[in-house]
C-alpha cells in the first residue's frame, strides 16, 4: 500500500502556492498552473511545505490523497523546470515540420497530419526526424506527446512510426523466418 499522499512537497524558491477554496495554485517563473482539490482532500501550505490530507478512509478518496499530492508536485517542479518529451519518426519520407503554430507529420498517409498546438506548450523539430515537446504541465506534456504517437504507432515488422525516444520495439520476425 503507497503512501505517497501522506508526504508532504516542499516549496521551491521562487515558487508560490496559495489556496482558494478547492482551487491550489501554482504560480513560477515558467508559468501558472491550477488544480481542483477533490472532495474530502484538504490541502494547507505552512512555512513553505504544502500538506495533503483525506478526511475519509473510503477507497476513493485514498486514491485522490495520493494523486492530489503527486499533482501538485508535479506542477511546482514544472513552474521552475519545464517537463520534456523526446519523439522520434521512423520511415522513409517520414518526418516533422512546424509551420505558423501547428505541426505537420508526413508519415505515410496520402495527406499531412495537422496538429494545433496548444499556447503553453513549445515544440521544436532538431532535424525532419526529432522532436521535442516543453511545458510546465506534465499531464499535458505527455497527452500531447501521446495524441502524437497515435497518428503512426511503430509497427512491430519494420519498425516504422512514430515513437519516443530511445523506446523500444521488439520486432516481429516476418514470413521469410519461417523454417
Amino acid at each position: 500500500m503507497s503512501r505517497i499522499g501522506r508526504n508532504p512537497v516542499k516549496i521551491i524558491e521562487g515558487v508560490t502556492v496559495t489556496i482558494d477554496k478547492d482551487i491550489v495554485t501554482v504560480t513560477g517563473p515558467q508559468g501558472i498552473l491550477t488544480l481542483v482539490i477533490p472532495h474530502n482532500i484538504t490541502v494547507e501550505v505552512q512555512d513553505g511545505i504544502v500538506y495533503v490530507a483525506r478526511l475519509s478512509e473510503d477507497k476513493k478518496v485514498k486514491a485522490c490523497h495520493g494523486a492530489t499530492r503527486a499533482h501538485i508536485n508535479n506542477m511546482i517542479t514544472g513552474v521552475t523546470t519545464p517537463w520534456k518529451k523526446d519523439m522520434e519518426i521512423r520511415g522513409t519520407g517520414y518526418k516533422f515540420a512546424l509551420n505558423n503554430g501547428k505541426l505537420i507529420v508526413t508519415a505515410g498517409f496520402i495527406n499531412p497530419v495537422e496538429m494545433v498546438i496548444p499556447a503553453d506548450i513549445k515544440i521544436a523539430v532538431a532535424d525532419d526526424t526529432k522532436l521535442t515537446i516543453t511545458g510546465a504541465n506534465k499531464v499535458v506534456v505527455g497527452q500531447i506527446a501521446s495524441n502524437i504517437r497515435k497518428i503512426r504507432k511503430p509497427e512491430p515488422y519494420k519498425g516504422k512510426g512514430i515513437r519516443y525516444l530511445n523506446e523500444f520495439i521488439k520486432l516481429k520476425a516476418g514470413k521469410t523466418a519461417k523454417a
